[in-house]
C-alpha cells in the first residue's frame, strides 16, 4: 500500500478544486485494491464544514497542522526554494510514512525526500493572459517551472492539457501523464424527485441548467447577447445561473453580468440562484432540459463529467477539450458567437421520465467505466512516483 499525501485544493473562492479533491480521494477510499492510502493533511485554519467529509471517508486518515496553514504558504514556498525543503512538512511527512505527495498550486522542494506529483489543472494563463494581472501571470507561470524544474511527475486531466504543457515548458517531457478526471455515479436521480427540488427553487418547468462559478472566462456575458437574440425572434428560453458569484481576479465581473440581464429585461429569463449545496447540483440538471457551459476556457470541466455521470444532455463551447471529454454527447457552439450560442440553446428540448431515465441508466455504466479508467491510470502514476524514491 503507498501511502500518499494531500493537502487543501482550493475552497471558497474555488470550489472547483475542493470538489475535485474530494472527489479523488472518495474514489480512492472506495477502491477495493487499497493500493493508495490517502492521508489529508489540513491547516488548523481551514473550516471544520470543509474537512468533515475527508474524515468521514473510509481508509483515509486526517492530519492537523499549522504547517499548512494558509498564513504560512509563502514562508513555505520561499524555505523550500533558498533551502531546499520545507524542513517542516519534510519531517511532518516521515513522521506519517508518507511515500508520495501530491502537489497543487505548491512546492514542497528539491529535496523533499518524498517524490511528488504535481497535478496542473490547466494553462488558462498562456491562452488567456489578458484575464491575469501581470503578477498573477507570472506567479502561475513560475510556480509551474519550479515544479517542472523539481523533476516532478506531472499529472494531466486532458490530452489537450497534455499537448500544451509539453509545448510551452519542453523539459517536462517524458514526464507528463494524463489521468481523465471521471466521478462516481450517485445512482439514477427520479425524475419527480429532480422536479420537486426544482419547484423548491421555484424554476419553471423549461429551462437550461448553468452551474459555473462566475469568472470571466466562463463567458456569462455570451449568454445574456444569446438570450437577447433569442428574444428578438420571439423565442423565451431560461438559463438557470448557480455558482459563487466572485472572481478574485475580476470582482467588477459578477455586477456586469448581473447589470446586462437587468438592463436587457432578461431577469426572468437569466435567474441567478447564487451559491447552492453541492448536493442540489445533480436534481436541478437532470430537471433541467439541458447542462450549459459557455467556457473560454477549460482544463477538464467537473460540471461536464458530472453532467454525463447523469445522463444529462449538454450544449458546450468549441473548445478541443470539451470534445475529448465529452465527444457525441454535447451539441458545440463557437464560444465567441452569441447567434450559434442562440441556435444551440433554441435546439433543447424537454424530455419524458422515461427518456430521462434510460438516459441516466446508460450513463451510469459509462460513467462506472470512465471511474475505473481514472482510477488505474492514477494507481500507475503514483506507482512510477514510488519508484524515484
Amino acid at each position: 500500500m503507498i501511502r500518499i499525501a494531500f493537502t487543501m485544493i482550493g475552497g471558497k473562492s474555488w470550489t472547483g478544486g475542493y470538489n475535485y479533491l474530494l472527489n479523488l480521494v472518495t474514489l480512492l477510499s472506495n477502491d477495493q485494491s487499497r493500493a493508495v492510502a490517502p492521508v489529508m493533511f489540513f491547516g488548523t485554519d481551514v473550516n471544520e464544514d470543509d474537512v468533515t467529509p475527508f474524515v468521514a471517508l473510509n481508509s483515509v486518515q486526517v492530519v492537523r497542522s499549522p504547517l499548512f496553514n494558509r498564513s504560512r504558504c509563502l514562508k513555505s514556498l520561499l524555505t523550500s526554494i533558498v533551502t531546499s525543503a520545507d524542513w517542516g512538512v519534510r519531517n511532518l511527512f516521515r513522521v506519517h510514512q508518507i511515500d508520495v505527495t501530491f502537489e497543487v498550486a505548491q512546492f514542497f522542494g528539491f529535496n523533499l525526500g518524498v517524490p511528488a506529483i504535481a497535478w496542473i489543472p490547466d494553462f488558462q494563463h498562456r491562452f488567456l493572459p489578458h484575464l491575469f494581472s501581470r503578477v498573477g501571470y507570472w506567479k502561475r507561470d513560475i510556480g509551474f517551472r519550479i515544479q517542472i524544474l523539481g523533476k516532478r511527475e506531472i499529472m494531466l486531466s486532458s490530452e489537450d492539457s497534455r499537448i500544451a504543457c509539453e509545448h510551452f515548458y519542453p523539459s517536462s517531457r517524458g514526464r507528463t501523464h494524463v489521468a481523465r478526471f471521471a466521478v462516481q455515479p450517485k445512482g439514477v436521480i427520479a425524475p419527480s424527485a429532480a422536479r420537486a427540488l426544482a419547484d423548491k427553487y421555484e424554476l419553471p418547468e423549461r429551462y437550461i441548467f448553468l452551474p459555473n462559478q462566475f469568472w470571466q472566462h466562463k463567458n456569462h456575458l455570451l449568454v445574456v447577447e444569446a438570450l437577447k437574440i433569442l428574444h428578438r425572434r420571439g423565442q423565451e428560453v431560461t438559463i438557470v445561473a448557480s455558482g459563487s458569484q466572485c472572481d478574485p481576479r475580476d470582482p467588477s465581473y459578477f455586477p456586469r453580468v448581473r447589470a446586462a440581464i437587468d438592463s436587457s429585461g432578461l431577469s426572468s429569463n437569466f435567474i441567478l440562484l447564487g451559491l447552492i449545496p453541492y448536493r442540489d447540483l445533480a436534481p436541478l440538471a437532470v430537471a433541467s432540459m439541458a447542462l450549459l457551459n459557455p467556457s473560454l476556457f477549460e482544463g477538464w470541466s467537473t460540471t461536464v463529467e458530472e453532467a454525463l455521470s447523469w445522463g444529462v444532455p449538454l450544449i458546450l463551447s468549441d473548445l478541443d477539450v470539451n470534445r475529448e471529454q465529452a465527444g457525441e454527447a454535447a451539441v458545440y457552439f463557437d464560444r465567441y458567437d452569441a447567434h450559434a450560442l442562440a441556435d444551440a440553446l433554441a435546439s433543447a428540448t424537454p424530455s419524458s421520465p422515461d427518456v430521462v431515465f434510460e438516459r441516466a441508466a446508460k450513463a451510469q455504466a459509462v460513467a462506472n467505466e470512465r471511474v475505473n479508467r481514472f482510477i488505474a491510470d492514477f494507481h500507475s502514476l503514483v506507482q512510477r512516483a514510488a519508484k524515484r524514491r
